[in-house]
């Protein structure tokens, strides 16, 4: 079992949990994941790790509630616990020589672009930083992003918050300008992710994305994760668990991976209603 050493409302879907977990704070750097369980009969998901703290053994984790494990996760307390709690799973983010990198995150993708963000900010790399959300009442991290970024813009797409409009605007901006990048890496929903890699293209600039989509084992064996690459004309599947998270965002086949991230869409909206329901009678 696993205690719940804090919990905070970032916004009306999203909370932040630190989870008391001594072997992973010890071992797991930005980009990597882990899968937990609420109780001994819920269904296993993926959750990137927001944070570390090795003294205390403390790792955090940010999550939006759309489902049912979600939403049961949610209800949980400070001093609670869940049943199961592993990892550090995936591959840390590639920090390799990038000395200027522009992070850029969406919705709940932020809680995923931060820890990146604090990692080469720590490496002293010069970081830029562009996060985008619908609307005022649903910016996160905005705080922990400016005490890690040279610059940092913030976007809300109904102009209720920082600027109007999406990600991609200022990064064109920024791009258009002559500003230079070793590297870009975007974070957030499929969609946004695919037009900031057609932002970067005609600049050449690398662009890696980070993809997490339906996982089950973590291990890459029910392949349930499994995407598909496109290089040199050639088709390649690779598997988000043990492959990625990130992958080379050029070579992503972003339509299949948007449709297949719409198979399960109704069943966890049945599922979070059934949850409710439950919560309600109890």
């Amino acid at each position: 079992m696993y205690k719940i050493l804090s919990k905070k409302v970032l916004n009306p879907t999203v909370i932040q949990m630190e989870i008391e977990a001594p072997l992973v704070a010890r071992k797991a750097k930005a980009g990597q994941f882990i899968i937990l369980r609420v109780d001994d009969a819920g269904e296993r998901i993926p959750l990137t790790v927001a944070g570390c703290d090795e003294k205390r053994g403390a790792v955090k984790i940010i999550f939006q509630i759309v489902g049912a494990t979600t939403k049961f996760l949610g209800e949980k307390n400070e001093g609670e616990f869940i049943a199961d709690f592993a990892g550090p799973l995936g591959n840390p983010t590639n920090t390799d020589g990038i000395k200027k990198v522009c992070v850029v995150g969406g919705g709940v993708g932020c809680a995923i672009a931060l820890p990146v963000a604090e990692e080469f900010h720590r490496l002293g790399a010069a970081v830029t930083s562009i996060i985008g959300f619908r609307s005022k009442d649903l910016v996160i991290l905005e705080d922990d992003f400016a005490r890690c970024s040279d610059s940092l813009t913030v976007m809300t797409d109904d102009g209720s918050y920082g600027e109007k409009g999406n990600v991609t605007a200022p990064l064109k901006e920024i791009l258009g300008g002559g500003e230079k990048f070793d590297m870009i890496i975007t974070i957030g929903p499929l969609v946004m992710m695919k037009f900031v890699v057609e932002a970067a293209r005609p600049f050449g600039v690398p662009v890696t994305v980070s993809m997490n989509p339906i996982m089950i084992d973590g291990t890459g064996m029910c392949g349930g994760c499994r995407l598909t690459l496109i290089q040199d004309g050639k088709r390649q599947v690779r598997f988000a668990c043990v492959d990625g998270p990130d992958f080379d965002g050029y070579a992503v086949d972003f339509d299949e991976a948007i449709s297949r991230s719409k198979m399960y869409r109704d069943f966890e909206r049945r599922a979070y209603d059934s949850a409710c329901n439950l919560l309600k009678k109890g």
